[in-house]
């Protein structure tokens, strides 16, 4: 029972790292994209996600069949037709009243009608027959018989009074009967109209009666086709994957932007560390060429001393013991550390001093030497070996070459706030022994001191007079921490 758990959680890491991974891949990706493209990716992703969400499996069409009730038409009910209004009632004939003017009323303007044996006259009265008589006046000779502007209706004159009733009346019972045939023509039709609307009305009735007994509210079969769209979200979800991954470009861009950064400054770093490891190894294979040479010329004159001056030689003996002391764990550091460490100024000199001493018994009167350093600078940080390499080249290139030797002096001081490390000797100068050497020894400190202070340090040659060299050695002033000059 107990590996399941494990196995749960094993899968659930390599999935982790799995999605780590390709969210990596795809942020690398959209970093490395110009913003242009990455516009254009994203208008062709909207297009495709709204093609693909009208297409099978996104969009599709389902048929089913569905019991839907038949409906019968609602048949319209035909309106009532009213009934006919009553027939008026006859109008009485008009009176004719005939009014005789007062005496002393003014004579009224319009026509007057008179009726005679002759027949019928319209004549107009007051200012209406001054018009007509002036609008008649231009009129070119034939004058009407009458007054101007009259109607004159002439009837026969063997008419009488009698005559002209008799027609009348006639006209008018012609002219009541045929009205009074109207109305009834009128009548009969619109009975005849009635009639036929009852009959529909009864028709549609017996027509919806007979629809409703064949089939009462029964239901019916139907297939119907429904289009499914359940990719409507893909043009959503495009949106919204554009948006992340703008704001994924411009988050991560910075991130990357970092990481370059911090990949160049390692690589730079352990290309640095390479640097060092090589001037490191051009150091140590220097010291194995020197430092047996040094001791087999010691141990032979030691060897030499003990047959012709044994007090000589148990003094160098001494010597060889205290510089094999001091320089063994120094150069165990500088091996040890890629930048070849840092001591204090005093240790330096616990290696330097045994070492003078053998080389003058070696040479004996030849060789002189003073050291001036302060006891305040001895607990300075300096890069260690490096006044070794300094006394050796003075002692090799300069003093042992020339025939009667020559001083050699070791100075340290403080300059305009650094610490100044001088070796000067007054033997034959810089590259005119014939052993003169290939300038490694002081190539390789100028890297040292590169590697470890850059531009704050800084190695001069000048001539010293009357003769020989002087090398200075300038670093910054720092006194060691106790930790590390224990």
């Amino acid at each position: 029972m107990s590996p399941a758990p494990s196995s749960a959680a094993d899968t659930w890491q390599a999935f982790r790292s799995g999605t780590l991974r390709a969210f990596h891949r795809y942020a690398s990706w959209l970093v490395s994209i110009s913003w242009k493209r990455f516009v254009l990716l994203s208008l062709l992703l909207i297009i495709a996600s709204a093609i693909t969400q009208s297409l099978p499996p996104f969009s599709y069409t389902v048929s089913e069949e569905v019991e839907v009730p038949i409906e019968l038409p609602e048949l319209p009910e035909l309106p009532e037709i009213p009934e006919p209004p009553a027939p008026p009632k006859p109008a009485k004939a008009p009176a004719i009243r005939i009014e005789k003017p007062a005496k002393d009323a003014p004579d009224p303007d319009g026509v007057e009608i008179s009726i005679d044996e002759r027949g019928i006259r319209i004549r107009p009265k007051g200012r209406a027959a001054e018009a007509a008589a002036s609008a008649a006046a231009p009129a070119s000779g034939a004058a009407s018989a009458g007054s101007p502007g009259s109607i004159e209706i002439s009837l026969p004159q063997s008419a009488t009074r009698e005559v002209i009733q008799e027609a009348i009346d006639a006209a008018r019972e012609a002219l009541e009967e045929s009205v009074a045939a109207q109305r009834e023509a009128q009548q009969d039709a619109a009975q005849a109209a009635r009639d036929a609307h009852r009959a529909a009305r009864d028709a549609i009735r017996e027509a919806r009666d007979a629809l409703k007994a064949v089939n009462p509210g029964g239901t019916r079969t139907v297939t119907r086709n429904r289009v499914v769209h359940w990719g409507d979200f893909l043009t959503d979800l495009a949106l919204i994957w554009i948006v992340a991954s703008a704001i994924i470009k411009m988050v991560y861009k910075g991130r990357i932007q970092a990481e370059v950064k911090a990949a160049q400054a390692t690589e730079t770093a352990e290309a640095e560390s390479l640097k060092r490891q090589v001037v490191e190894a051009r150091m140590a294979a220097m010291q194995a060429q020197v430092e047996p040479h040094f001791l087999f010329n010691t141990l032979a004159s030691i060897d030499h001393l003990i047959e012709t001056d044994p007090p000589r030689a148990s003094q160098m003996q001494k010597n060889l013991i205290a510089l094999l002391r001091a320089s063994m764990p120094t150069m165990r550091e500088a091996a040890g550390n890629g930048s070849g460490g840092v001591r204090d100024l005093g240790r330096e000199l616990q290696v330097i001093r045994p070492y003078l001493e053998i080389l003058k018994v070696r040479m004996e009167e030849r060789l002189s030497t003073e050291i001036d350093v302060p006891e305040g600078l001895q607990s300075a940080e300096f890069p260690p070996m490096m006044i070794q390499t300094l006394v050796e080249n003075a002692i090799k290139h300069g003093l042992e070459p020339k025939a009667e030797g020559g001083h050699l002096r070791v100075k340290a001081e403080v300059v305009h706030g650094k610490l100044a490390v001088s070796v000067a000797d007054t033997g034959l100068g810089f590259g005119k022994a014939a052993t003169a050497g290939t300038g490694v020894g002081l190539a390789n400190i100028r890297e040292r001191l590169q590697m470890l202070y850059g531009a704050k340090a800084s190695v001069a040659v000048t001539a010293n007079e009357p003769s020989g060299t002087i090398v200075t050695i300038t670093v910054p002033y720092k006194p060691v921490e106790e930790g590390a000059a224990a």
